[in-house]
């Protein structure tokens, strides 16, 4: 299409430059000479004006948008159909100066958590006045997503929109799935069928995009990726960022489920959950404290320190006796003459003595030269043999069992139990915990059946249930994974299911020539074919119905398989228009709209020149790519 910056559209709306162009129509900032302000129009191109279906999704596209009044939604102002001037069919929105989310993600990368936050709240406020309208946006995707110079965020593009208000609509170009693929859910993918659950999913994309700064999925292809979120897991936020909340790396999870029944239902209940988190997430609620529970230190006995206290406790109370006994014994000598006091501590000392003596054999030689065992259960090997060197315990028996409550490597008891007494000499056994029993599922993918079940046999494992699924890449009859998958860590006598490869499903396939090419596009692709489609004039088939198609119908073909289809573009005639006094730079737009060459002769004067003669005459039909002379003055 021809850029029409300088028109005047509807007698109303000034272009001053185009701003974007795609596959089905160009946008411009333009200027409302009746209300002075500036606006965005979007132009649809002509090819596809003359086209009464696409007209009609133009128009419900407007109609989408008018139904729903959100301070996060690009406003729709106007529509109609130029009727002076270039013929164009107009859409007239709200200009937003600003950037996409896109752009903002490609210069940040990813975003801290209560910006994301902040981004996600008015999107989901957007939607969720759409989704109880019973509208779905069905594209939701960073470059729908524009963020105003004054910072306030809106939703454009409800071409895809589908909603009981304005009836079904899509729209799409040659080999391009509705829709970005990186954000389609499971479901439009497979069924090609959206509901609010399906915008849900692709604003959790978003978000593990905002927040990872990556999409989850990378593949060479559209059709890969769109696999991947038909058959893997979203990863969770927390494995790709450690910071993040669990609570929203939970809803985030929910939010992106393959199963639609597991999402929240619709944008609001989304909007009330990260409502929920944001609150949680606020710095006044001192959500930054930890409480760690840290294992409590052991507490070890010294039996043979308390001894040596005592000991020494006695030696100084006797030492002191003995002491005020030579005094008094001083004191005798002196007046000659004893009493009966110094004569009672004489006595106490010698029975202390005595005690004194007999204790230090017990303790040394006799029997309490037993060793008594510290209590070592909590702690760990290391901390036993810490507690037991001072004691001379040198023979440590180590014995390991499986406990599913006490960590690996801490002691779960001791023979014989702390306070209990050994020989010198003898030994103490200590259990120690292996951790919870668990068993690594072996790699099965590649084996046969019964190869995999001798592998998963050899374990105390028990083998479980066959699946046949289709697959492209494993051959028929091998395993494709397992469930728990390889690598798992699993309880004794855990069941291990396997999926069995039945080889490339096969799918029939009808005849398309003669029939849309549009409609082709959409149902092979949604059958899971790569349909790739080029174009070309005929004479006999009316433009946009499929010439021929390869492989042909009526036969069974692999899912994903290659299907080429040509597509007619209508004739490759045009007839000559009558463009007689029309003003030189218009006629020869018109002119160059048909794909012709044109060739101006400039007479006379004057400023402004018009159409005097056309060569060849109008009504003339002539080949695209020809060349028009026409004559000026």
């Amino acid at each position: 299409m021809s850029d029409l910056t300088g028109e005047i559209i509807d007698n109303r709306y000034q272009l001053i430059r185009q701003i974007a162009n795609g596959g089905m129509a160009s946008i411009y900032e333009a200027l409302d000479t009746r209300l002075d302000r500036k606006v965005a129009v979007k132009i649809m191109h002509p090819h596809l004006a003359q086209d009464d279906a696409f007209v009609s999704r133009f128009i419900r596209e407007a109609k989408a948008a008018a139904a729903l009044s959100h301070p996060n939604i690009v406003a729709v102002q106007d529509q109609g159909w130029n009727q002076n001037g270039v013929p164009a069919v107009f859409l007239v929105m709200e200009l937003i100066e600003g950037h996409t989310l896109r752009e903002y993600l490609n210069e940040r990368g990813r975003f801290e958590i209560k910006d994301a936050i902040n981004y996600l709240t008015p999107i989901l406020s957007a939607l969720s006045a759409a989704h109880a309208l019973g509208i779905v946006h069905r594209d939701i995707k960073p470059e729908n997503i524009l963020i105003s110079k004054e910072g306030r965020i809106k939703i454009a593009d409800f071409g895809l929109a589908r909603g009981e208000l304005i009836g079904s609509t899509m729209t799409a170009e040659s080999s391009v799935i509705l829709g970005s693929v990186s954000y389609l859910s499971p479901e439009q993918v497979q069924r090609g069928v959206a509901d609010s659950r399906s915008d849900v999913y692709a604003v959790g994309i978003v978000a593990f995009e905002m927040l990872t700064g990556e999409k989850p999925f990378i593949g060479d292809s559209p059709i890969q990726i769109a696999y991947m979120h038909v058959n893997q897991d979203i990863p969770a936020l927390r494995s790709k960022r450690k910071e993040i909340p669990e609570a929203l790396d939970s809803l985030i999870s929910r939010a992106t489920d393959r199963d639609p029944d597991k999402r929240p239902r619709n944008a609001g209940e989304f909007l009330a959950s990260l409502e929920a988190i944001s609150i949680d997430l606020d710095p006044k609620k001192n959500q930054l404290k930890l409480d760690l529970d840290l294992p409590v230190e052991p507490i070890r006995e010294k039996p043979r320190g308390k001894v040596k206290k005592i000991v020494e406790e006695v030696i100084e109370k006797t030492t002191e006796v003995i002491e005020d006994t030579k005094t008094l014994k001083r004191s005798e000598e002196k007046k000659h003459k004893s009493s009966k006091r110094v004569r009672r501590n004489r006595k106490v000392a010698v029975v202390l003595a005595i005690v004194l003596g007999f204790g230090g054999w017990y303790t040394l030689i006799g029997p309490g030269s037993r060793i008594v065992v510290p209590s070592t259960v909590g702690g760990s090997y290391n901390d036993a043999l810490t507690a037991f060197n001072p004691l001379g315990i040198t023979n440590v028996i180590v014995q390991k069992r499986f406990d599913e409550e006490i960590s690996k490597g801490t002691i779960i008891e001791s023979i014989p139990p702390g306070g209990g007494r050994i020989d010198s000499g003898g030994s103490v056994t200590l259990i120690i915990s292996k951790g919870p029993e668990r068993y690594t599922i072996p790699a099965l993918k590649g084996l046969t059946p019964g190869a995999a079940k001798s592998a998963i046999e050899k374990y105390p494992l028990a083998f479980g249930k066959v699946i046949e699924e289709f697959n492209s890449n494993i051959p028929k009859g091998f395993v494709i994974t397992s469930t728990p998958v390889a690598g798992s860590q699993v309880k004794r006598d855990s069941v291990v299911n396997i999926v069995v490869s039945k080889g490339v499903e096969t799918i029939p396939v009808v005849s398309y020539i003669g029939k849309s090419g549009e409609q082709a596009l959409n149902e092979l692709t949604s059958a899971g074919f790569n349909v790739q489609s080029t174009f070309a004039f005929d004479e006999k088939v009316l433009a946009g119905a499929v010439i021929s198609q390869s492989p042909a119908g009526d036969t069974s073909i692999a899912k994903g398989a290659k299907i080429a289809l040509v597509v007619s573009k209508g004739s490759a005639y045009v007839y000559i228009p009558n463009i007689f006094s029309i003003e030189e730079a218009k006629a020869v737009r018109a002119l160059k709209d048909l794909e012709l060459k044109v060739i101006v002769k400039k007479l006379g004067s004057k400023k402004l020149k018009k159409v005097t003669n056309i060569s060849p005459k109008v009504g003339s039909k002539v080949k695209r790519g020809s060349t028009v002379t026409i004559t000026v003055g």
